[in-house]
């Protein structure tokens, strides 16, 4: 496995699990809608899922973004709609958002490697 596909997701679980058992009533809750946000409903999970990308890299988040990218690796997100998540994002978020489309496009290749696609 990649060593930045390795670091990322232990210090996430690493770091969610720390959040997690302060047992704050609060911040369960959030966690909780987040996962209940992304899964199928009116639209279907993987959709929400580019919509998180998106806005995700219109907020300017890298941590957001790479959890996105791998759920839409995940629901089988092609790299040509991959790109056109990333126009939506620099026509509503700007010229700011390029840096992050650099880093999230060195993401996506290092993942489409990680399975060998």
């Amino acid at each position: 496995m990649n060593e930045q596909l390795k670091e990322f997701r232990e210090y996430r679980e690493r770091m969610n699990e720390k959040i997690l058992k302060a047992d704050n009533k609060v911040i369960k809750r959030i966690f909780n809608i987040d996962t209940n946000t992304y899964m199928d409903g009116a639209l279907p999970a993987k959709v929400k899922e580019m919509l998180g990308l998106a806005t995700s890299m219109v907020l300017r988040c890298d941590d957001c973004i790479k959890y996105h990218l791998e759920k839409c690796y995940e629901l089988g997100v092609t790299t040509p709609e991959m790109f056109e998540i990333f126009s939506v994002a620099n026509l509503v978020g700007g010229t700011i958002v390029i840096p992050h489309m650099r880093r999230a496009v060195e993401y996506w290749e290092i993942l489409l490697e990680s399975e060998g696609k």
